[in-house]
C-alpha cells in the first residue's frame, strides 16, 4: 500500500488506544512532554495515553505489561535503550505495536529509524499507523530489536560516561572507544546454526536485526530485518592502522570491510575464554564467557515511517520530521486532525 494510502486509512480507522512509558530519569521536563504528547493525539483523534514511569528496580518492562493489560494498542517507549528493550521484551509476540519517542543520547533503534531525538517525527510516525513486523532476538529472556554484542562494542559503552553522552551526544561513544582500541583480542568459538563452530582471535562479535550503529553509521549493508536472519559480523583488528582501515571503508560503505568477516544463521553461540562485556541494543547486561542469541521471526509489530518493506527502515524519515513538526503546531493551535 502506498505511504499516502495508508496515511489517508490510517485517519479514518478507529481511535488507537496508548500509552507511554517513560524512563523520567531522561527527560528535562516531563510536565511539558506529557503537554505535548497529550495534546498531539487527542488532536489527531486519539484518546489521552496512560502513562507509566520506569524505575531503577524496573526500567519498562512491568510497566508495558501493566499497559497491555489495560488494553492499549500502541506502547510508545520514552527513554534511552534500556526503556525501548524493556518494552520490546514485553511487546515480543504481542498485537501491540512499539512506537519510539527517544530521549537523551544514542537511542539504537531510533538511530535506525532515522529518528534521532525528534519527539515529533516519533508522533506521527505513530499516527500515521506505518507498522512493520519485524523480528526480534533473544538472549536469556531479554529480548532485541537491533543486534546484540560481545567484546568492543560493549568495552565502549561501559566507557562512555552519561555527562559526555549529555555535552556531545553519540560522538562520546568514539571517547570511549578509543581508550579501548588496543586491548587484547578474546578468543572465541562461534557457532552458527548447526554447523561445526569457528574459532577466531576477535575484538567483537555482533549479532545484528539491523544494520545501523550510532550516528547513523551502516556496518552491515545487508541485514533486513524481516528475513529471519541475524547478520554475524566478527571483527578481528589488531593495531591502531587495522582500525583505521575498517573504520574508513564503514563510513564508506564498501562491500567488502577489512578485518571484519560476516555471517548469517537463526542461532548463534559465542563462547570466550574468559568473562566479556556484553550488550543489547545499546544497553549494558551483565558480562559473561558466553552470548546466546536465537531469532524470533515477525515477533514485534514497530511504529515506522514508511509501511513499505523497504530493506531501510530511514525511508521516509526526513518527511516524517516535517509532518510532525506540523502535527504538534496543530495541536498547540487547538486544530484537530481530519
Amino acid at each position: 500500500m502506498p505511504h499516502t494510502c495508508a496515511v489517508e486509512a490510517g485517519r479514518q480507522a478507529r481511535p488507537l488506544r496508548s500509552a507511554v512509558v517513560v524512563n523520567p530519569v531522561k527527560v528535562d521536563d516531563l510536565d511539558a512532554l506529557r503537554h505535548t504528547v497529550d495534546g498531539t493525539l487527542t488532536a489527531a483523534g486519539w484518546p489521552e495515553p496512560l502513562w507509566y514511569e520506569t524505575t531503577v528496580d524496573d526500567p519498562g518492562r512491568g510497566q508495558t505489561e501493566q499497559a497491555l493489560a489495560a488494553g492499549v494498542d500502541v506502547v510508545f517507549a520514552c527513554g534511552g535503550d534500556g526503556t525501548v528493550r524493556a518494552c520490546v521484551s514485553a511487546l515480543a509476540g504481542t498485537e501491540v505495536a512499539l512506537a519510539v519517542l527517544p530521549q537523551g543520547t544514542g537511542n539504537l533503534l531510533a538511530a535506525n529509524l532515522g529518528l534521532s531525538t525528534d519527539l515529533a517525527a516519533g508522533l506521527a510516525v505513530a499516527v500515521e499507523r506505518g507498522r512493520r513486523l519485524l523480528d526480534v532476538g533473544e538472549v536469556d529472556g531479554q529480548h532485541f530489536a537491533v543486534m546484540a554484542g560481545m567484546g568492543f562494542d560493549a568495552q565502549m559503552l561501559a566507557a562512555t560516561s552519561e555527562t559526555t553522552k549529555r555535552r556531545i551526544g553519540w560522538p562520546a561513544y568514539v571517547v570511549g572507544a578509543v581508550r579501548h582500541l588496543r586491548d587484547r583480542p578474546m578468543r572465541v568459538s562461534i557457532r552458527l546454526d548447526d554447523q561445526p563452530p569457528l574459532r577466531r582471535r576477535a575484538r567483537s562479535v555482533l549479532v545484528a536485526n539491523v544494520g545501523r550503529l550510532q550516528g547513523g553509521v551502516t556496518l552491515l549493508t545487508e541485514a533486513e530485518p524481516d528475513d529471519g536472519y541475524f547478520d554475524v559480523a566478527v571483527l578481528s583488528p589488531r593495531t591502531l592502522p587495522h582500525w583505521l582501515v575498517l573504520g574508513w571503508a564503514v563510513l564508506r560503505r564498501r562491500d567488502r570491510v577489512p578485518r571484519m568477516e560476516e555471517f548469517r544463521a537463526r542461532r548463534v553461540v559465542i563462547t570466550s575464554n574468559r568473562a566479556q562485556p556484553r550488550e543489547l541494543d545499546g544497553d549494558l547486561i551483565e558480562p559473561g564467557p558466553t552470548l546466546r542469541a536465537e531469532i524470533r521471526r515477525r515477533a514485534l509489530w514497530l511504529c515506522v515511517p514508511r509501511p513499505e518493506q523497504a530493506p531501510d527502515l530511514t525511508e521516509d524519515a526526513a518527511a516524517a520530521a516535517e509532518r510532525g513538526e506540523r502535527l504538534v503546531a496543530n495541536s498547540g493551535s487547538g486544530e484537530r486532525e481530519e
